[in-house]
C-alpha cells in the first residue's frame, strides 16, 4: 500500500524546488524583530497556508487554470514578479522598520505563496497526482507532499534560535542576502516562464 520510489521522488523534487535550507534567511528576515512566540506561529501559519495551496492545486489545479485560462508560465511570470518586489524591499531596507510586515501578515504573502507553494511546486504536484493511478501511489504523493511541509516547518521552527546568535546587526546582513537570493529565484522564475511562452508560441 506504498510505493516508497514514489514518495521519494516527489519528496526530493519539492526539497528542491520548495528549499527548506534556501528559505531559512528569507523567513529571518521577513519576521525580524517580532516576539518569538509570533514568529513561531508565523512559521505554522506559512506551511498551513502552503500545505492548503498545495493541496487544493493537487485536486483541482487543472480545473482551477482551464476555468481561469491562466497557463502556467503566466503563473511564473507573476509569481517571479510579486517575489522581485518582496525582494527589492528587502535590499534597500524598507523592511528595517518593517510597516508592511506589522500591517499584513507574511505568512500568507510571501512566505506561504509563492515562496513555499509556488509555480514549479503547484505543477510538480499536479502532474504527481494526475499520474498516480492506484491507491499506493496515491497515499505515496500525498505523504510525501505531508513530509515536505513538516520538513519546511521544522526548519523555519528551528531557525528562530539563529537570531538569538546574530543578534540585530547579523539580522540586517541576513535580510540584505536574504533579498539578493529572492531576487535571483524572482527573474529566474521570470525567465523560465517567458521561455516557455516562447517554446510554446
Amino acid at each position: 500500500m506504498f510505493d516508497l520510489a514514489v514518495f521519494g521522488s516527489l519528496f526530493l523534487t519539492l526539497f528542491v524546488i520548495m528549499d527548506p535550507p534556501g528559505i531559512t534567511p528569507i523567513f529571518l528576515a521577513l519576521t525580524a524583530g517580532r516576539p518569538a512566540k509570533v514568529q513561531r506561529r508565523m512559521a505554522l501559519q506559512a506551511v498551513c497556508v502552503a500545505g492548503g495551496v498545495i493541496t487544493v492545486f493537487g485536486l483541482l489545479g487543472h480545473q482551477i487554470l482551464n476555468y481561469l485560462h491562466v497557463s502556467v508560465p503566466a503563473l511564473m511570470i507573476a509569481g517571479g514578479l510579486l517575489l522581485l518586489l518582496i525582494a527589492l524591499d528587502l535590499l534597500t531596507g524598507k523592511t528595517d522598520e518593517p510597516k508592511q510586515t506589522k500591517d499584513v501578515n507574511v505568512a500568507l504573502v510571501p512566505l506561504g505563496m509563492p515562496l513555499l507553494a509556488g509555480p514549479g511546486a503547484i505543477v510538480s504536484v499536479i502532474l504527481a497526482v494526475q499520474k498516480a493511478d492506484s491507491v499506493s501511489t496515491q497515499v505515496s504523493v500525498w505523504s510525501a507532499i505531508l513530509a515536505i511541509h513538516v520538513v519546511l516547518w521544522l526548519v523555519m521552527r528551528y531557525s528562530l534560535l539563529i537570531i538569538r546568535v546574530i543578534k540585530d546587526g547579523g539580522v540586517v546582513l541576513v535580510t540584505r542576502l536574504a533579498g539578493m537570493m529572492l531576487s535571483a529565484i524572482a527573474v529566474q522564475q521570470i525567465i523560465n516562464g517567458v521561455t516557455q511562452v516562447i517554446q510554446g508560441s
